[in-house]
C-alpha cells in the first residue's frame, strides 16, 4: 500500500497541473501593434446583422427571447425582442445621438438621448452605445491612452493569450485577453487574425463593465437588398466584402448594476444594406410618448 501511495504522489504533480502554453513564434513587437492587428481583422465589418437567442437580466427582472439586431459603427444599433412565442416585445434604435425604446408590453414609446442608462432600459446593461457596437462585432472598445507609453503594456499568459493593460484618465484601467486564431499560429504577427476573448474595464478600482467573447467562427456577407416591386436599384452592401470571424457567444456584465447580457448569434451577416430610417423609430399612433433622461 505504502508503494502504491508512493507511486500515485510522484506522478499526482503533472496530471494536477495544467499545461502551459508557449506565446506564438511570430508575436506583436509592443501593445500598441497588437491594437492595430486587432482593429485591421475586423476593418472590413462596418455593420453586422445577426438573429440571436438572449437571456438578460437587470431591475426589470430576467427576459428571455429572440433578438433581432442590426450594429454599425460608430455607435448605430437597433433591436427588435421576440418572446419564445414569436410575440414582439420591443423594439430599441440608437443613432449615437437620439434614442427610442417601444416597449408593446407596456404599450409605452420613450425617447431620450443615446445615453449608457437609456440603452440599459432595453438591453439591461448600462454601457455606451459605441461599447455595445463594438462588442457585437467581435472587437474591444479601448480606452483613450497615450500609444507607446508605459500606460500600455502586453505578456503572454500561459493559458493561451495576450494581456493588454491600458491605463486611462480618472483612474481607468482596460485588460484586454486576445489570442490569434489556431490556424495563425505559426504565420508573421502582421498576418495573424486576432480573436477578442474577454475586456474588463476599470474605474478607481471598480468594475464598470465585463465581457467574454467565445465560438468564433467566419460569417458570410449580405447581398444586395432588392425592391421587391423592381421600382428601385438593389440596395448595396453596407461595406466591403467581408468574412471576417464573429464571436457567437456574447456575455456582458455590470457587476455594481447586477446586470448582464447573455447573447447567442443564430444567424450573422456582415456589412447588412441599410435602408434609411433604420435606425430611427417613427411614432406609434396611440402609443403615449415619454421622454426620459438619465445620468
Amino acid at each position: 500500500m505504502r508503494l502504491f501511495l508512493l507511486v500515485l504522489l510522484a506522478h499526482s504533480g503533472p496530471i494536477a497541473c495544467a499545461r502551459s502554453i508557449a506565446p506564438p513564434a511570430s508575436a506583436p513587437p509592443n501593445a500598441e501593434a497588437a491594437l492595430t492587428r486587432m482593429r485591421d481583422t475586423l476593418a472590413c465589418g462596418r455593420a453586422i446583422q445577426a438573429s440571436a437567442k438572449v437571456d438578460h437580466f437587470g431591475e426589470r427582472g430576467r427576459v428571455r427571447g429572440e433578438v433581432l439586431l442590426l450594429a454599425a459603427r460608430p455607435a448605430r444599433i437597433r433591436m427588435d425582442i421576440v418572446s419564445p412565442f414569436g410575440v414582439a416585445l420591443a423594439t430599441m434604435t440608437s443613432d449615437g445621438a437620439r434614442f427610442s425604446l417601444a416597449d408593446l408590453r407596456e404599450r409605452r414609446m420613450y425617447v431620450g438621448p443615446a445615453s449608457a442608462c437609456n440603452i440599459a432600459r432595453l438591453t439591461a446593461v448600462p454601457v455606451p452605445g459605441h461599447v455595445l457596437v463594438d462588442l457585437l462585432r467581435g472587437q474591444a472598445p479601448v480606452l483613450r491612452h497615450e500609444p507607446h507609453g508605459p500606460a500600455l503594456t502586453i505578456a503572454w499568459s500561459t493559458e493561451g493569450y495576450w494581456v493588454l493593460t491600458i491605463s486611462g484618465a480618472n483612474e481607468a484601467r482596460e485588460e484586454i485577453h486576445m489570442a490569434p486564431r489556431a490556424e495563425d499560429w505559426a504565420r508573421p504577427w502582421q498576418l495573424q487574425q486576432m480573436r477578442v476573448l474577454d475586456v474588463r474595464v476599470l474605474q478607481q478600482g471598480y468594475v464598470l463593465y465585463h465581457a467574454e467573447l467565445g465560438d468564433h467562427s467566419p460569417a458570410p456577407m449580405a447581398t444586395p437588398r432588392e425592391d421587391p416591386d423592381g421600382l428601385a436599384p438593389p440596395l448595396p452592401p453596407s461595406g466591403p466584402t467581408c468574412t471576417a470571424e464573429v464571436p457567437r457567444k456574447i456575455h456582458i456584465e455590470v457587476i455594481d448594476a447586477e446586470s448582464d447580457m447573455r447573447i447567442l448569434y443564430q444567424q450573422v451577416l456582415w456589412n447588412p444594406p441599410l435602408p434609411r430610417g433604420t435606425f430611427e423609430l417613427p411614432m406609434t399612433p396611440g402609443m403615449p410618448v415619454e421622454p426620459v433622461t438619465c445620468e
